[in-house]
């Protein structure tokens, strides 16, 4: 409620660049928020079976990033793609709490590695990682 109303609200739990590619068949948006990765992540790796493998649960999440990456590309404009950083902390004590740690890790590089800028909040104040300017 408390976004302009010109802004447009997509949800999208999987498949997030596919369904942006689809919201720009009927509109053309000059930004586009993702809101979160970290989010896509997760819903991506409960997709899996409990017994699938940490190659399988990391290759489902950097899928969807790819996706978002494929997206861009075909719709153009600015993007600014929200992530979580959770491979600071403690490992995580369950096998599925590493596998999305180690998954989102992957996303997050290789979305950061295409990307103009890259910037880490820390308390509310930005640390630039990367800029092209």
């Amino acid at each position: 409620a408390s976004r302009p109303a010109e802004w447009a609200t997509l949800e999208a739990p999987l498949a997030t660049g596919e369904a942006i590619v689809r919201a720009f068949e009927s509109a053309r948006y000059d930004v586009v928020v993702v809101d979160c990765m970290t989010l896509l992540a997760s819903n991506a790796l409960l997709q899996l079976p409990e017994d699938a493998p940490q190659s399988d649960a990391t290759a489902t999440i950097v899928a969807e990033a790819e996706a978002l990456l494929a997206a861009y590309q075909r719709t153009g404009g600015q993007w600014l793609v929200v992530s979580n950083e959770v491979g600071m902390g403690v490992v995580p004590p369950s096998r599925l709490g590493r596998f999305y740690r180690d998954g989102l890790g992957r996303a997050n590089q290789v979305l950061a590695a295409s990307a103009d800028e890259v910037l880490l909040f820390v308390a509310g104040l930005p640390w630039r990682l990367k800029s092209c300017n």
